[in-house]
């Protein structure tokens, strides 16, 4: 398993929300979603109800990317992560730890009805300027720790119900 490495994850750290970009139907979309990071399994993990227009689109079509960006004017402070990535209901042992990494980040979500859902990413590229102006540094994750036993269909099958 090849975590990312810890330039990123500073990063993942310093941030709390994301772009998730869906598509389904040639129709892309994107939304923003809180997320907690699960640095020992590399997931992403975000809550939303299963009536959104993007869960709707995981459903159907689970490929996924994000972004994660500081929004600032200092060009020396300009950092940006993309990802790309599989999107799915957690399964298994995995439901309880991600909820607890998001009520851990998010204490004020308990309150809320809504479904837990895990971002696994596949490749990055974090944009950093702390390191130098444009300086690009990219990732590869070497396999898939919960979905490499499926094929595509099998996945679309268990983990991708569309929603009720």
């Amino acid at each position: 398993m090849n975590h990312m490495p810890q330039p990123f994850i500073n990063v993942i750290k310093e941030h709390h929300m994301m772009t998730l970009a869906t598509c389904f139907n040639d129709e892309p979309y994107c939304c923003s979603v809180f997320y907690a990071y699960m640095e020992e399994e590399g997931y992403f993990v975000f809550s939303s109800e299963s009536s959104t227009k993007h869960v709707r689109d995981i459903s159907h079509n689970m490929y996924v990317s994000a972004n994660i960006a500081l929004e600032t004017e200092a060009v020396g402070k300009i950092q940006g992560l993309q990802l790309q990535g599989l999107a799915y209901r957690p399964i298994g042992d995995m439901p309880k730890a991600a909820k607890r990494a998001y009520m851990r980040r998010f204490p004020y979500a308990a309150l809320l009805n809504t479904t837990f859902w895990i971002l696994e990413p596949t490749w990055a590229k974090l944009t950093d300027n702390r390191f130098g102006f444009g300086k690009k540094m990219t990732w590869e994750k070497e396999t898939l720790m919960s979905t490499d036993f499926l094929s595509k269909e099998s996945i679309a099958k268990k983990i991708c119900k569309p929603p009720e």
